[in-house]
């Protein structure tokens, strides 16, 4: 196995928490859950991907209310999530952390309770955003999975169970809140040969039309 991307192994964790999806839709500025739908979706041709970011063809022609119409119907089977917090209940907060105030919810409950398969995403994995509590509840609800920079969770019931790891570290010291891991916590598969030519290839050129910067920086793409 040759060398890959952070980026790269995320994308292909997220390709295969796709398993047995329909219709994937991603917010905007969400490069990494887009790469890994375009990767699912080039082995399941009929597996929908939805971008907001989308420049030259959003499908959402009425925006974020026929997103929240599609998803209200069952249309939409698979979203992410992420927040400046989130804590071992599942909850996030998007509106404010450590004095700071940020953008707010815009949906992010109405998509938690109506998606079959809410998968929590933030790379960064440290205390400061996995938290006991998070300080304000902008949406609450039963992930899939969370999965960060450093490691996967799936969700059983009503807490977390680690997976996996992408890299050795500490995940307790670096985790604030409490969840259950096996004796021996594996190390998340690295991307496959295949799934390595189909990233720098189709999939690249799927996500540079409207990611160009993160294509730029994984891949080298003008």
């Amino acid at each position: 196995m040759g060398s890959y991307a952070k980026e790269e192994q995320l994308a292909c964790v997220i390709a295969r928490l796709l398993q047995g999806s329909r219709h994937a839709a991603i917010g905007a500025s969400s490069p990494i859950p887009a790469t890994g739908s375009f990767l699912y979706q080039q082995k399941n041709q009929a597996f929908r991907v939805s971008l907001q970011q989308r420049r030259a063809a959003n499908p959402f022609t009425e925006g974020s209310r026929e997103l929240f119409d599609l998803a209200g119907q069952g249309r939409i089977d698979t979203f992410f999530l992420g927040g400046a917090q989130i804590d071992g209940s599942g909850a996030i907060n998007l509106n404010r952390a450590d004095g700071k105030r940020f953008p707010g919810t815009f949906g992010s409950a109405y998509m938690y309770s109506v998606t079959r398969n809410i998968v929590l995403f933030r790379e960064e994995h440290s205390r400061r955003v996995l938290v006991p509590k998070v300080e304000f509840v902008s949406a609450r609800g039963k992930p899939k999975a969370l999965l960060t920079g450093k490691a996967l969770f799936s969700w059983q019931r009503d807490h977390f169970r680690l997976e996996s790891i992408h890299e050795k570290f500490d995940v307790r010291a670096e985790t604030g809140f409490d969840f259950d891991a096996p004796a021996e916590v594996p190390l998340t598969p690295p991307p496959s040969e295949e799934e390595l030519k189909l990233l720098r290839g189709p999939v690249a050129k799927l996500v540079a039309a409207d990611y160009p910067d993160f294509a730029k920086k994984v891949w080298g793409l003008n």
